[in-house]
């Protein structure tokens, strides 16, 4: 997206798509981010015209156009290496590769104090999805890439250098790698001893830049941004994964490991909560009954609440909350009577439920959630989604009808670098994150209960 920096008006979207993945093994080539990153940025100058490439409307592909500022959001916990000159070695191990998931157990067995010492140095505890352990993964599996690794970064700090950029992350990115520290706002070299104690890791690592100094983040971390994110605020996230998070002015440490103890993109801290399974369930159940997208959502309102006993377990592609890796996707209640209806009602529910105990999660580790509910991503787009999110949850769910705010919240930081102010304030200038749909809940609050009851016992059986 270019925006204008003083009201944010957009001046032009561009789009591109890279190799899609499927767990357990998903992995990219970061050339591949670059190509539809610079597709993306021509189609958006272009679309902009003469006022968005900074005069003739023209842009080379790889050219930087014309804007002032650029900000780059990108997903987090993916593992590049590189050698000197930047070339990544290896493809791109992305946070949803399981294959990791045994060196996030050997690292948490490692540690003198486990898993409650991980949350403690570094507000999360090793699963799949953590850097930390694809980076142990390389080490144990590719010694000879290892040994050869002289970067160690993230996607959005490989794209900004790409792009002409300085060699720095920002602490929101950095706080998901697993070997820095939100409460201490510093790397945890001793974590990546762990990995391997005879490294020069810090000469690996690039510098932590300052919310105002940084030119890139996760992308949790921007839809934050375009959210305008409050404290007690809650953002519901609906892509292939689920995102469940909250701004909070201090850290959390989460034994459990439920809760990732992230830092946000503005200097205070974003706790989160991640499911591997959300939209991609849907698309699954909506393949196996024959139908599209839009037919399944018909089907799944106008079946009744509970889905006639019918409980689906989401763990399709294994799980990162709860941490089951090797976990496949179960159907409970299944009787000869069943319907398409009920199928696909189970479907949203369960990914709905899933969520909502990360919710309960954000909670029970001290994070405020009491202020508004906001629901992005693709999956904010069904009216399924946005229903049974309502009734469960017994909460107003606001949907912005601004469309990435991933994107979008990128652009606000950008601006807020070329006019010397927070982020917030350009957030509230814009007035993001915009026009909203409210969905009121109608499900009476004991019904809502006996459902999450129903899955919280399901989840759990043999």
């Amino acid at each position: 997206e270019l925006r204008d920096a003083e009201d944010g008006r957009l001046l032009g979207r561009g789009r591109a798509p890279h190799p899609p993945v499927t767990p357990p093994v998903a992995e990219q080539d970061p050339q591949a981010w670059w190509e539809a990153l610079t597709a993306a940025r021509a189609a958006a100058v272009a679309a902009a015209g003469p006022a968005g490439a900074g005069g003739d409307g023209s842009a080379g592909p790889g050219d930087v156009p014309g804007p002032e500022a650029t900000y780059i959001a990108a997903q987090q916990h993916g593992l590049v290496v590189t050698d000197t000159a930047w070339r990544p070695l290896r493809p791109a191990k992305l946070w949803c590769d399981t294959t990791s998931a045994p060196d996030a157990a050997r690292l948490v067995d490692r540690h003198p104090d486990g898993a409650a010492g991980w949350a403690a140095t570094c507000g999360t505890v090793p699963v799949a999805s953590l850097t930390i352990a694809k980076l142990s993964w390389l080490h144990r599996s590719e010694p000879g890439v290892f040994a050869a690794a002289r970067r160690v970064m993230l996607p959005h700090d490989w794209l900004a250098r790409r792009a002409g950029g300085p060699w720095v992350t920002d602490r929101g990115d950095a706080s998901g790698t697993g070997w820095w520290s939100p409460a201490e706002g510093r790397y945890r070299l001793d974590l990546l001893a762990i990995v391997d104690a005879g490294r020069d890791w810090e000469a690996m690592l690039p510098p932590v830049a300052a919310p105002t100094e940084a030119t890139g983040t996760g992308d949790n971390m921007a839809a934050a941004l375009g959210a305008a994110l409050r404290r007690g605020d809650v953002l519901v996230s609906l892509g292939t994964s689920g995102v469940v998070c909250a701004r909070s002015d201090r850290p959390t440490a989460d034994p459990t490991g439920a809760v990732a103890g992230f830092a946000d993109a503005t200097g205070g801290f974003l706790p989160l909560v991640c499911t591997l399974n959300a939209t991609k369930v849907t698309d699954t159940v909506a393949r196996l009954l024959g139908t599209d997208l839009r037919r399944l959502d018909r089907l799944a309102l106008d079946a009744e609440p509970g889905a006639d006993g019918l409980v689906l377990v989401p763990f399709l592609d294994g799980e990162r909350t709860p941490n089951r890796p090797d976990a496949t996707g179960t159907l409970r209640g299944l009787r000869s009577d069943a319907g398409p209806e009920s199928l696909a009602r189970a479907a949203f529910e369960g990914v709905c439920c899933g969520l909502l105990e990360g919710l309960d999660a954000l909670g029970a580790a001290g994070v405020a959630t009491d202020g508004r509910l906001v629901l992005v991503g693709g999956g904010a787009r069904s009216a399924a989604y946005r229903r049974v999110l309502a009734d469960l949850s017994g909460r107003t769910v606001e949907v912005p009808a601004q469309g990435d705010l991933v994107v979008t919240g990128a652009a606000a930081a950008a601006a807020a670098r070329v006019l010397g102010r927070p982020v917030d304030e350009v957030a509230a200038a814009w007035g993001l994150p915009g026009p909203t749909t409210l969905v009121e809940p109608r499900l009476h609050p004991d019904r809502a209960a006996e459902l999450r009851a129903r899955y919280a016992t399901a989840r759990d059986l043999p």
